[in-house]
């Protein structure tokens, strides 16, 4: 997995400025696929940070990178908690709840749309897509139903920081110093 492809699709997580993110490479072997994840694990979990292969299908797989913390804190969110529960997801336990969407993704056809709530999206962004997946206010890297001008900042700082951390990577700035300690 190419360092360039994990900062132009992660470079908000890798800055600590969004829980975390997830991209789909090409996937000829799981096990090479495996290898990258724990190869960026190795070189990154100091610094706070965890990759999982999510799910393999169709020849492409499903790469997760997050913040352990900043997911533990977005799921104690009371809105966040309730949208989870119905759903079955173990409340209070973000690794319960990890393997929980494991599972959803690597059984269920529908793609889980809950799963921006594993990204740091709005509890209410998240739930009107969930239930009207028409509507929305606007529309960047999630769809907007509640605060957009709260979700506009956050989407010009996402596109800002991948910029940054491109052209950075670009003049030879390895992953592991780009990516913040928390």
């Amino acid at each position: 997995m190419p360092d360039e492809m994990v900062i132009r699709h992660c470079a908000p997580t890798l800055a600590s400025i969004k829980t975390g993110s997830l991209f789909s490479c090409p996937c000829e072997s799981e096990e090479n696929v495996l290898r990258g994840v724990r190869e960026l694990n190795r070189r990154l979990c100091c610094k706070g940070l965890r990759t999982l292969l999510l799910r393999r299908r169709n020849g492409a797989c499903l790469v997760y990178v997050y913040r352990p913390r900043k997911l533990a804190q977005d799921l104690k969110d009371e809105y966040a908690r309730s949208i989870l529960a119905e759903m079955d997801y173990p409340s209070g336990n973000p690794d319960g709840c990890l393997k929980r969407l494991w599972e959803r993704l690597r059984t269920s056809e529908e793609f889980p749309h809950e799963i921006g709530l594993f990204l740091g999206y709005p509890p209410e962004d998240v739930a009107g897509f969930i239930r009207k997946r028409e509507d929305a206010k606007c529309v960047g890297c999630w769809k907007v139903y509640s605060d957009v001008e709260r979700a506009q900042r956050l989407f010009t700082q996402y596109e800002h920081c991948t910029n940054i951390y491109l052209r950075q990577y670009a003049q030879g700035k390895a992953i592991e110093r780009l990516t913040v300690a928390v």
